[in-house]
């Protein structure tokens, strides 16, 4: 194992003592253990709160989209582990304007768990919330079982969807948790993964995969996908997984769709880009427009080498809280 840390144990808290350090003006820590990232501004009295949270491993899901027009806090566990009940409940009081919090995070037996615990004592404590779960992995069960499906980089889409409808002085709970709703509805996703990654305190990789090998599907913690076989051209690639989503949310000609290609964290700017043309160029040819592209880093699993693929099916309402202003070091509504 080679990285970049001081000890394998100290790698969440140490990474989350970055991330406040490097943006002051963005970002506090909050809590006994320091896993709480809330708005460094505080929550603003009379808005709809949203909260998220997961593992550690994936930046800059979570914590990093804490932030105006988007998350007002996130709770973090180890890597690849869940954040605490506690945690989970310092995150919901710091997003608590009055009007009630939004939970809003991936579909993970761990999460759900303590989420869901959290939010029964914050009831308890006057603290109404309502929860939203992101599936949008298709290569996690079919569309007939979407319920069962993954959270991956497509969360993306609802946290900035549900942020810039929380914004508004009008929004309910109720609104801010249908229109998460609808985000998630309208978001597929599929990775490819081309190498495994490390967890520190494990110091061995998460599976194996042979040299010349790639896996359509795979999770973001390395759970296993649905093909795997030999490496492909990055244009066979970049066909595959668009297939796979446009079949899947049956898509079509006079659609208009925003497209997120993510780095799972090894695989650089280049490599992206290089599907990015293909997956523009198979999109216009279909008659289908594209809103808002997104390349980069999102949601990444550690430095495992591979990219995934989001889209997210727009309407006007869609569209336009997805154009509203947005403040983190990780999003532009450019």
């Amino acid at each position: 194992m080679k990285k970049l840390l001081n000890r394998p144990d100290a790698y969440a808290d140490e990474a989350l003592a970055g991330l406040c350090a490097a943006h002051p003006d963005i970002y506090r820590q909050l809590g006994e253990t320091g896993r709480v990232i809330a708005r460094a501004g505080g929550m603003r009295e009379g808005k709809v709160g949203i909260v998220s949270g997961g593992g550690s491993g994936h930046m800059p899901t979570f914590t990093g989209y804490v932030g105006e027009g988007l998350l007002d806090a996130c709770s973090v566990g180890n890597v690849f582990a869940g954040p605490s009940v506690l945690d989970c409940m310092e995150a919901v009081k710091a997003a608590n304007g009055g009007r009630g919090v939004l939970l809003l995070y991936g579909n993970y037996g761990g999460d759900k768990m303590n989420f869901n615990m959290a939010a029964e004592m914050l009831e308890m404590e006057g603290i109404p919330t309502k929860t939203v779960l992101v599936a949008d992995d298709v290569g996690s069960a079919q569309r007939s079982e979407r319920e069962k499906r993954r959270g991956v980089a497509g969360l993306i889409y609802p946290y900035k969807i549900a942020g810039a409808k929380a914004e508004q002085n009008d929004a309910s709970l109720s609104d801010v948790a249908a229109i998460a709703r609808k985000a998630v509805d309208a978001t597929v996703s599929i990775g490819v993964a081309l190498t495994p990654c490390t967890v520190p305190e494990a110091g061995k990789p998460t599976f194996s995969i042979d040299e010349g090998e790639m896996e359509i599907g795979m999770g973001i913690h390395g759970e296993p996908g649905i093909v795997r076989g030999p490496l492909k051209s990055a244009d066979a690639v970049a066909d595959d997984m668009l297939e796979r989503l446009l079949a899947d949310a049956d898509i079509g000609a006079g659609e208009r769709v925003s497209v997120l290609v993510n780095s799972l964290g090894a695989t650089p700017l280049e490599e992206l880009y290089i599907l990015y043309a293909r997956i523009e160029k198979r999109l216009k040819e279909r008659d289908i427009s594209i809103v808002m592209p997104r390349v980069g880093r999102y949601a990444t699993s550690m430095e495992m080498a591979g990219a995934s693929l989001s889209l997210c099916r727009l309407d006007s309402e869609l569209e336009a809280l997805l154009a509203a202003p947005a403040v983190c070091p990780f999003w532009s509504a450019v």
